[in-house]
């Protein structure tokens, strides 16, 4: 099994064992948010990107940013109570999530980092899937719950 074929096994049993509803379609190979959110019939404010963000104790957490918002880097520190908190390199996010950039979510992760999730995040909901040029569709009120996410103000308007 490939790294990217284990990455969507686990995506989709994370699903079931969280009970969540929710459907992998393919987006393709979107050029622009706009164009992503198209593909899979969401406004561009509910495809939802995944950063896995490394502290400065060598652990993780999850951060889920809506489109058209970015990650506020001084209100994570703030939430988190860390002076620095910065994006891992492409290896060491693959070490500790199991996926590669470009499919990386929280369900599935080979551990469960903490979740961190924008305030704005609301409705039907588009994030990776845990493979290239998909998506997965689902509600945010169960996700995050599920994800035991804390929702708070994370972004700024791009």
């Amino acid at each position: 099994m490939t790294a990217i074929e284990d990455g969507a096994a686990r995506v989709d049993a994370a699903v079931t064992a969280l009970g969540l509803e929710a459907d992998v379609v393919p987006r393709g190979d979107a050029r622009s948010l706009e164009e992503a959110a198209a593909n899979v019939g969401v406004a561009p404010s509910q495809v939802i990107k995944t950063l896995v963000l490394k502290k400065s104790d060598d652990s993780y957490v999850f951060a889920l940013v809506p489109g058209g918002r970015q990650l506020s880097w001084a209100k994570v520190r703030a939430l988190l109570g860390v002076n620095k908190i910065q994006l891992p390199k492409p290896e060491q996010a693959l070490a500790a999530t199991g996926f590669e950039r470009g499919t990386i979510v929280p369900l599935g992760s080979t551990t469960a980092w903490p979740v961190i999730a924008d305030a704005t995040i609301a409705g039907r909901v588009a994030l990776g899937a845990g493979r290239p040029g998909h998506s997965l569709l689902t509600e945010a009120a169960p996700l995050l719950a599920a994800l035991d996410a804390t929702v708070a103000d994370i972004s700024d308007p791009e």
